[in-house]
């Protein structure tokens, strides 16, 4: 959700922070309505050679689990492309010779969370990693089909694109439009796709 421009913040915090606003009823009556606001956060997806690029990452309350190089936008970062490919270069140490905006979501009910997704495309190795302190990360490549079955994986975190694999895993047509995204030159995909018999991969 939007927070509305009239609403008061009423915490201040290091990530979020708490707007109350008047929310008028059907009835017409007034009640305090609230929600959080999260800074703005990246996630990119890179491809090396024909594999896509996860991350296995620790940090120091939680377990092993994968994910793509993500991470807030801080203050020095001009954009949300700086930020992707500030994170990618931290987390992984690549250069992509081609990076796009994939798509951009909020994750909507009571947070208001702007999420900008990034494909950097033919990605190579030019940095050592430069993890900080609440980092423990492994760079792994995946095959497409391996990707997509990461679907399964209660260690795969990132739900922002979840669907899409799901939808990949169903429909051969959304699979093909899918890797051509990742590896070819298309940059967006259709919201819907015609679902096959489950079990299909590229």
């Amino acid at each position: 959700m939007k927070i509305p421009k009239g609403a008061k913040r009423v915490f201040k915090g290091i990530i979020f922070d708490v707007y109350q606003w008047q929310q008028k009823m059907f009835d017409g009556s007034l009640e305090t309505f609230e929600a959080i606001k999260r800074q703005k956060t990246v996630v990119i997806i890179p491809t090396f050679k024909n594999k896509i690029v996860l991350i296995k990452q620790k940090q120091p309350n939680t377990g092993w689990f994968y994910s793509f190089p993500s991470g807030r936008m801080d203050k020095q970062d001009k954009n949300p492309k700086t930020a992707a490919l500030r994170e990618l270069k931290e987390e992984t140490g690549l250069t992509p010779k081609k990076v796009v905006l994939w798509k951009t979501i909020n994750n909507g009910g009571k947070t208001d969370h702007d999420v900008y997704i990034f494909l950097a495309k033919d990605c190579r190795k030019t940095h050592e990693q430069q993890l900080d302190a609440g980092e423990k990360v492994k760079v792994y490549n995946f095959a497409f089909d391996e990707f997509l079955k990461l679907s399964d994986s209660e260690y795969f975190i990132e739900k922002s694109i979840l669907i899409d694999l799901l939808k990949a895993r169903l429909s051969k047509k959304y699979c093909e439009m899918l890797k051509k995204a990742f590896f070819g030159n298309l940059s967006s995909l259709p919201k819907t796709a015609s679902l096959a018999k489950p079990g299909i991969f590229c």
